[in-house]
């Protein structure tokens, strides 16, 4: 899975994750924690230190979230060897029409699948207006549920971006509430553009599980 495009991890944690990730892997195997287990992630002497150091000084109780979730998937991505998925514009047309299932090969523990620029608009931040998707961290929990952390809003002239996140088993799920369909453009003249639109949460996990059966086939090449 080879990155083509600069990730968030890129922007954010490049230079950072090489000097500071270590020392946290190194706290939780000496405490036996899995790396998945984000209490004794976020309790780790290095990951308190680094979190004190990101967050704005008026940081709010939302932005801590926020950050811890990114802080957490980023480390779990640059334990699994940062690969990433980066979907062509075909792939994402299929994505979103298709349910997916499993590919032949397991993807790897954390992900990054990369979207094509500003072709998926998402809506899931309450009180806040649409934002393009860049991609998403997809990991699989031990009980079986994905967890998904949406990066929104990356541009040139950004300092930083956004994130959702979202996570649960995949259930069964033909379309919106209000009966339109799933992923369907929400955006005035969006399906002219050819753009999609995520309107919730569990639309976000929906697409989430997609990207992840679908990456298996990526997986096995």
């Amino acid at each position: 899975m080879p990155a083509v495009r600069p990730t968030p991890f890129d922007l954010v944690f490049g230079d950072l994750a090489p000097d500071r990730f270590p020392a946290v892997r190194a706290e939780l195997e000496a405490a036996q924690a899995a790396p998945r287990d984000r209490d004794s992630f976020l309790m780790a002497r290095s990951t308190i230190q680094l979190v004190r150091e990101l967050l704005p000084e008026e940081g709010s109780g939302e932005e801590v979230g926020q950050l811890a979730a990114f802080l957490h998937h980023a480390y779990l991505f640059w334990l699994a060897g940062t690969p990433t998925l980066e979907l062509t514009g075909v792939e994402l047309s299929a994505l979103l029409g298709d349910p997916a299932e499993p590919g032949p090969a397991a993807p790897p523990p954390e992900f990054y699948v990369a979207f094509p620029t500003r072709r998926v608009w998402v809506a899931a931040i309450a009180d806040a207006p649409p934002e393009p998707l860049d991609g998403c961290f997809l990991g699989l929990e031990a009980d079986g549920s994905l967890s998904v952390l949406a990066a929104l809003g990356l541009r040139p002239d950004r300092p930083g971006l956004s994130v959702a996140e979202v996570r649960g088993p995949r259930e069964a799920t033909a379309g919106r509430a209000d009966g339109s369909p799933l992923f369907g453009a929400a955006l005035t003249g969006g399906d002219a553009a050819g753009l999609a639109s995520v309107t919730d949460g569990a639309e976000l996990l929906e697409l989430g599980w997609r990207a992840w059966l679908a990456a298996g086939r990526h997986s096995g090449d």
